[in-house]
């Protein structure tokens, strides 16, 4: 793999050669206590009570932006019953009220180590109809999918405690209650010989509780978006900033596609092969050169095709030393999305983490939608080993594929499953894994290892084999194990 190391790295310094010196963008976007983005703070979100029927004039009134967050502090919806003047810490939330338009939401609070135990519930109103959707539930527990504790990423002072995110689609309206719900408890007291329940008290909730709301913004400006306003110094260094941004997560793929290229296209057996030799060249055993193992390249969506804000991210690209593992996730997103939305949950999806959760990118490494198309996630390269934020302890020397939805109840599809087999039996064939196989990784540690633990796990592994989660969901989980031997044959083993 050191071949499409130095290859990567010669393209990229070339191009950096080109590019106009700039500040890096992210000094602008990295602040620690990440609120409503400055595109959208000079536009006043309308108050309470402000006419549902203003909503599509206001909103057709603003500028051009690609992408906002709106991030409301959360208040109290009951009052303490002992102290009638105090609120109550165990139920906070929004009333009904018209907001800007946004399509994804969240949860976050000040202290990443802080739990929510309770239940968050929301309804959303279509900005399309008008129409208010019944109460939904955020996925509360979602502290496994992150950087590993200790690393650069983790200890940014940045990182939030936050909910997963809930895909609702074009809405201008929200409501939202979290409620703390104590933790039951079978307990039998040896003391005083029962063997009653004991139930907990409600824990209060974390502190500093906010409802993100996402909108994805356009995967490109509309015509004539730039004469929105003037064209100041800072303006056009930040556009140099971001078009650098854009061309440093291209070049890490200009081995597989040309530069700017919204896809990488797919591969037969024998073209793959062939550039695996090629790319590799005076780095194999006989035995690789013989029979490589690797699975023909499928097609995948780049960063710049599902319409990436490079801005957002920071600057430039950590790595691991290999590819040992895939860890399966999914996003606990919902299910409600169509696959032609898929580039707008996903920047939807890499806003929230990036601008809400003070991650320095999109967690996963790629990304897989219902309909089997496949995503480039956290920028870097493709078939490079970039060190990801996806499975809390085990990040190190493995990749995060996330299939978009939640499949506690409901079957993924076939075309997922199998894009999941065609992506590990390329990516893992890279690196001479085996899907079928077994492989041991250091725990940087989880709630279920502890660090310093060096673990056996599934070469394609689910989430909850690293951590106690219920991530990827039952049933995505039971279809591992037909995504392995699909790899398998997919690498002709």
């Amino acid at each position: 793999m050191r071949g499409f190391l130095a290859s990567s790295i010669g393209v990229t310094c070339a191009a950096a050669l080109a590019l106009p010196l700039t500040p890096p963008a992210v000094a602008a976007t990295a602040r620690p206590v990440p609120t409503t983005e400055a595109a959208t703070a000079a536009r006043p979100a309308p108050h309470a009570g402000t006419p549902d029927t203003t909503m599509a004039d206001w909103r057709a009134a603003e500028p051009y932006a690609p992408g906002s967050t709106q991030s409301l502090p959360l208040e109290p919806l009951t009052r303490n019953r002992a102290t009638p003047t105090a609120p109550d810490v165990h139920e906070q939330g929004l009333t009904r009220r018209p907001v800007r338009h946004f399509s994804l939401l969240g949860i976050v609070w000040d202290d990443p180590e802080a739990e929510l135990h309770g239940r968050v519930q929301v309804r959303t109103r279509a900005a399309g109809t008008g129409t208010w959707s019944g109460w939904q539930d955020v996925e509360t527990h979602n502290a496994d999918h992150a950087a590993d504790r200790g690393t650069p990423e983790s200890t940014s002072g940045r990182v939030r405690g936050a909910t997963a995110p809930l895909w609702v689609g074009d809405s201008d309206g929200v409501e939202l209650r979290v409620r703390s719900q104590p933790e039951r408890a079978e307990a039998a007291s040896a003391h005083h010989g029962t063997g009653t329940r004991n139930l907990a008290a409600a824990p209060p909730l974390p502190y500093g509780l906010r409802l993100e709301l996402v909108d994805p913004g356009d995967d490109a400006p509309p015509p004539g978006a730039s004469a929105d306003g003037p064209r100041t110094a800072d303006l056009a260094a930040a556009a140099e900033a971001a078009a650098s941004a854009v061309t440093e997560a291209s070049v890490v793929n200009a081995d597989l596609a040309p530069l700017d290229a919204t896809e990488i296209p797919a591969l037969n057996a024998a073209e793959t092969e062939q550039e695996f030799l090629a790319l590799n060249a005076g780095e194999l055993t006989e035995q690789q050169q013989a029979r490589p193992y690797v699975g023909p390249r499928p097609r995948i969506v780049t960063r710049r095709g599902w319409g990436a804000n490079e801005g957002l991210r920071e600057r430039g690209f950590r790595y691991t030393k290999k590819v040992k593992a895939a860890f399966v996730h999914h996003t606990a997103s919902g299910n409600n999305y169509r696959c032609s939305q898929v580039p707008s949950l996903i920047r939807s999806i890499y806003r929230y983490h990036v601008k809400s959760m003070g991650w320095r990118d999109i967690g996963y490494n790629f990304v897989i939608d219902k309909c089997g198309k496949i995503y480039e996630g956290r920028a870097g390269g493709v078939a490079r080993p970039v060190l990801g934020a996806h499975t809390l302890g085990f990040n190190n020397n493995s990749m995060g594929i996330a299939v978009l939805g939640s499949y506690g109840v409901k079957k993924p599809s076939s075309a997922a499953v199998k894009a999941i087999a065609r992506l590990t039996a390329w990516k893992l064939g890279l690196y001479g894994m085996n899907p079928r196989g077994k492989t041991y990784l250091k725990s940087a540690g989880s709630n279920l290892h502890r660090k310093g633990k060096k673990v056996r796990l599934n070469v394609i592994s689910g989430h909850r084999d690293g951590f106690k989660t219920s991530c990827p969901g039952r049933k995505l989980y039971g279809k591992l194990g037909s995504a392995r031997s699909k790899a398998a044959r997919y690498q002709g083993r």
